[in-house]
């Protein structure tokens, strides 16, 4: 595996699979970018425009083979605000990737990212490994748990080389708009507009933040290691469980908005998992040799940096 020609990114457009493309670019891999539509950011490499949610699997297959690909990158999903959509974007577009994957003539090997949220809420201190039994609590942990058991259990049958990475929060340039990063930097462009103190709602939860080009890294190791990767689950995060009024303190400063102008209130906040996530990450280091590289407040900074580009 470490010889891959091509590799196909599902979800190239979005926030993680830009990131996705250039880590794979970077290191001289072949990208063929796959979305629904074309952006900006994709002009680089080859692109294809699929909706996974439409295209017959068999069809999808075909272009797998057409385009020579070794490796499958799967980075759908959206953040969905009914069960319903999380269903859709996490069960059933995997289970059409997982069909379409099994019957490519090459047997690409599938790099599928789930969540830190799969396992659950966790006392406060524990440091979740791949040991902790998935217990998710809230719809969409569940959704993405059942996603990436539909991948370990066709790499247990057999029908494909699959692998799923469990990330945890992810920051850095570009966010997803309806992620809290996203939601903190269209408060902080407002707030750098003008004068007025900006209030921010912050939880009093601890959470294990990763930059999501340190995510894309992982996803490469673990596309292109020769280590018995296939059927295994792996975490990546930082390691680090950070106070969110902390985060949120790093972000104004990179924003250069003065403390005075910014008023934090404690109240409890929606989440798709538990106040508390720590990864466990030696997993990562053992079996595809990866580690986090950048720290959160040069995450933060790209984050502000990129608002402009």
């Amino acid at each position: 595996m470490g010889s891959v020609s091509r590799v196909a990114v599902m979800g190239a457009s979005g926030c993680v699979g830009r990131q996705v493309c250039a880590a794979f670019a970077h290191a001289g891999h072949p990208v063929v970018a796959v979305s629904r539509r074309p952006a900006s950011h994709l002009a680089a490499y080859r692109f294809r425009s699929l909706d996974l949610a439409s295209v017959p699997p068999e069809r999808l297959a075909r272009v797998l083979d057409e385009e020579r690909c070794d490796v499958v990158v799967n980075v759908t999903g959206g953040w969905g605000s009914t069960p319903e959509a999380m269903r859709h974007d996490h069960i059933g577009l995997t289970g059409r990737l997982l069909r379409a994957v099994a019957a490519a003539a090459r047997g690409p090997r599938l790099v599928h990212l789930g969540t830190i949220h799969e396992y659950g809420p966790v006392p406060d201190g524990a440091v979740i490994d791949e040991s902790v039994p998935p217990a998710p609590v809230t719809e969409y942990a569940r959704t993405k748990l059942a996603g990436s058991r539909s991948v370990l259990d066709a790499t247990a049958r057999g029908e494909i080389d699959g692998v799923v990475l469990r990330a945890v929060n992810l920051c850095g340039p570009y966010p997803a708009e309806p992620s809290f990063p996203g939601f903190l930097l269209r408060r902080l462009r407002a707030a750098a507009a003008g004068d007025d103190v900006l209030e921010l709602t912050v939880a009093s939860a601890h959470r294990d933040y990763l930059d999501v080009r340190d995510a894309a890294d992982a996803i490469r190791r673990a596309a292109t290691t020769d280590a018995a990767v296939t059927g295994e689950v792996v975490n990546i995060g930082r390691g680090e469980a950070v106070p969110m009024r902390e985060l949120v303190r790093m972000a104004v400063a990179a924003a250069g908005i003065p403390p005075a102008r910014v008023r934090l209130v404690a109240q409890p906040v929606d989440s798709k998992g538990g106040d508390w996530t720590l990864a466990g990450i030696r997993r990562a280091e053992q079996l595809i040799k990866w580690r986090p590289r950048i720290g959160l407040a040069a995450s933060l900074s790209a984050m502000w940096g990129s608002e402009s580009t």
